[in-house]
């Protein structure tokens, strides 16, 4: 795998976009002192080489209604039966990230409920997939660090 080249150019065109991925070009430009069209190329040619992958929208989940958040540790009866757990778990829209882990854990996610009663139908659900033999689950008190851009930094910094 190729490693992509950035200079400080591209590093502050990504560190406005992770601030705020709808920022206008012509905002960026401004504020770098270049063209709206070099900051065009610039961004083009970053999703090209598959540094940007598309952009994201943050919620306020609190606002909606979906303060709850757990982890759940998952056990398979198999390992052969992960790719299988994992099209069951894509199909439950609650459970919004799982990892393949190794260590205590073959399957490690997160859901995200209204409140307890609804994270319990979630892990009930969880439960009953085929293939799974037990589940731990760790309640989220806090969300206390969500800094994508202090590993931006760091990365910029060790290229």
């Amino acid at each position: 795998m190729t490693k992509v080249k950035l200079d400080e150019i591209d590093h502050q065109i990504l560190d406005m976009l992770i601030d705020n991925t709808r920022t206008p070009f012509t905002d960026i430009a401004k504020k770098l002192l270049i063209s709206a069209g070099t900051v065009h190329v610039r961004v083009k040619k970053m999703e090209e080489s598959g540094i940007i992958k598309g952009s994201s929208l943050t919620l306020d989940y609190v606002k909606l209604g979906y303060s709850f958040i757990a982890y759940v540790g998952i056990f398979l009866e198999k390992t052969h039966q992960t790719k299988f757990v994992l099209e069951r778990l894509s199909q439950i829209p609650y459970v919004t990230v799982a990892h393949i882990t190794t260590g205590k854990f073959n399957i490690f996610c997160k859901i995200r409920a209204r409140d307890t009663t609804h994270a319990k139908n979630i892990i009930f659900k969880i439960d009953d997939i085929e293939g799974i033999s037990r589940t731990e689950t760790m309640i989220s008190l806090e969300e206390s660090i969500n800094d994508k851009r202090r590993l931006m930094h760091t990365i910029f910094n060790e290229l």
